[in-house]
C-alpha cells in the first residue's frame, strides 16, 4: 500500500460522492504514517479505513457520509502538534489518535481549545486524560489500557518470575518508555522485587553495545524495557551476538511483526505484555475475516482503530450530532458495542476494563499465552 509522505494529506476516495458539502463528515487519523514506527501508523490507518468504509455502506453518521483525513506526525511531537493544527483547519469532527503518547499529549492541547474530540487508539501513558481531567477537558478517550494498569500487570509478575535475580529495568526517555518502565518498577517493588540496574537510552541508536557491557557487568538475568520495537529488536539481538542470554520482557509497542524483521531469532522466547488479543472475539469476527480476505492480518492496534471510529460513530448518532463535547456525554453514557468488546469509559475518557496477557515470540510469531 502506497505510504503517505506529507505532513497530512487527505484521503478523497473513502466518504466522497455526489453531492453538497454539507452532507459530509470529516474526521482525521493521525499518527506516524511514515519513519520507524510506520508500521503502526499502517496498523492504525488500515482499521481506520475499513471502519470508514463499513460505515459509509450502512449509510453514514446521521445521514453524513464519512471522509477520512489522515495525518502523518511521524510521532514527533513538533509534527504531531502541526498535524493537529491542520485537522483543526479541516473542520474535522474527530481526530483518532495519535499513536505515540509524546504525540498524543501535546496535540490534544489543541483539539481541546476546538472542542474536537479526541480518541486515541495507541497512546497509554496516564498524563494523556489525567491532565486534560484536571483541566476539566471531558472530550478525550482512547480504547487502549494505560501504563500504570499495565505495570500493575508486569511488575508482580516479574516480581514473582525472578525472585531472587538480577532484574533491570530500561526506558528510552520516550513519554511511552519511560511512563511504562516507572510503573512497572513501582510495582515490581511493591511486590518485593530489588531493582539492579535502572537505566534508559537514547532512542533510534544503531549500536547498544555499551548498554549491553553494563548489564553484563550487572549480571542481569531479565531485563525489562519501556520502549520502541525498532530499538528492542536491536537490543536483543545486539545481546544475543554480544553474549548476553537475559531474558527480555517488554509491552504493547512491540506488537508488530516488525519486531521480527529487526531481532531474528534473537528474539525468540521475547514476551511483552497487551491488552488481550480482540481477533477471536465473536463481536470481531466479520471484521477479522474481511481482513483476512484482503491478505491483511489486524494486528496491533489495527482493531483498536477500528473500534475508536466505530464507537465515534454509534455516540453520534445516539447524539444526533457530531459535536464534540455532545458526542462525549454519548460516549460515556451507557456502553458502547465495538470489534473489541463492549466499551465502558470513565470519567476521564478511560476504559474501565482491560484484561492484560502476556505475548511470546517464537518463530516469527507472536503467541498469546492463556488469561489467568
Amino acid at each position: 500500500m502506497r505510504k503517505l509522505t506529507t505532513g497530512l494529506a487527505v484521503v478523497a476516495s473513502l466518504g466522497l460522492f455526489a453531492g453538497a458539502a454539507s452532507a459530509q463528515v470529516k474526521i482525521a487519523l493521525n499518527g506516524p504514517i511514515t519513519g520507524q514506527l510506520a508500521s503502526f501508523g499502517e496498523q492504525m490507518k488500515r482499521g481506520a479505513e475499513m471502519a470508514v468504509a463499513d460505515i459509509n455502506a450502512a449509510g453514514g453518521v446521521n445521514g453524513q457520509k464519512i471522509q477520512l483525513i489522515i495525518g502523518d506526525d511521524q510521532c514527533d511531537p513538533k509534527q504531531a502538534v502541526a498535524v493537529a493544527n491542520r485537522a483543526v483547519q479541516e473542520k474535522v469532527a474527530v481526530v483518532i489518535g495519535h499513536f505515540c503518547s509524546g504525540s498524543s499529549i501535546p496535540a490534544s492541547d489543541v483539539y481541546k481549545e476546538e472542542n474536537i474530540l479526541q480518541i486515541t487508539p495507541a497512546s497509554t501513558n496516564p498524563a494523556f486524560t489525567e491532565d486534560m481531567a484536571a483541566k476539566g477537558v471531558k472530550t478525550v478517550f482512547r480504547t487502549c489500557g494505560r501504563d500504570d494498569a499495565q505495570g500493575v500487570f508486569a511488575g508482580p509478575w516479574l516480581a514473582t518470575t525472578y525472585t531472587g535475580k538480577n532484574v533491570a529495568i530500561l526506558d528510552d526517555k520516550s513519554a511511552y518508555g519511560q511512563g511504562l518502565a516507572n510503573e512497572t518498577a513501582k510495582n515490581f517493588e511493591g511486590a518485593g522485587g530489588k531493582i539492579a540496574l535502572r537505566d534508559t537510552y537514547t532512542a533510534k541508536e544503531k549500536d547498544f553495545s555499551a548498554l549491553i557491557s553494563k548489564l553484563k557487568d550487572a549480571k542481569i538475568d531479565a531485563v525489562y524495557i519501556g520502549g520502541y520495537h525498532n530499538d528492542v529488536g536491536l537490543i536483543v539481538r545486539q545481546a544475543r551476538e554480544q553474549g548476553l542470554e537475559a531474558a527480555v520482557i517488554s509491552a504493547d509497542a512491540l506488537n508488530t511483526a516488525e519486531f521480527w524483521s529487526i531481532s531474528g531469532p534473537a528474539g525468540e522466547g521475547l514476551r511483552y505484555s497487551d491488552g488481550a488479543s480482540a481477533v477471536n472475539l465473536d463481536s470481531a469476527k466479520d471484521v477479522v475475516a474481511a481482513f483476512r480476505a484482503d491478505k491483511y492480518e489486524p494486528e496491533g492496534y489495527t482493531l483498536n482503530s477500528y473500534a475508536a471510529i466505530q464507537a465515534w460513530a454509534a455516540a453520534a448518532t445516539k447524539a444526533n450530532a457530531t459535536d464534540g463535547a455532545k458526542v462525549a456525554e454519548a460516549l460515556r453514557a451507557a456502553p458502547v458495542p465495538t470489534v473489541i468488546g463492549d466499551l465502558t469509559f470513565d470519567a476521564k475518557g478511560d476504559l474501565t476494563k482491560v484484561n492484560y496477557a502476556w505475548y511470546v515470540w517464537h518463530d516469527g510469531k507472536a503467541v498469546q499465552e492463556p488469561l489467568n
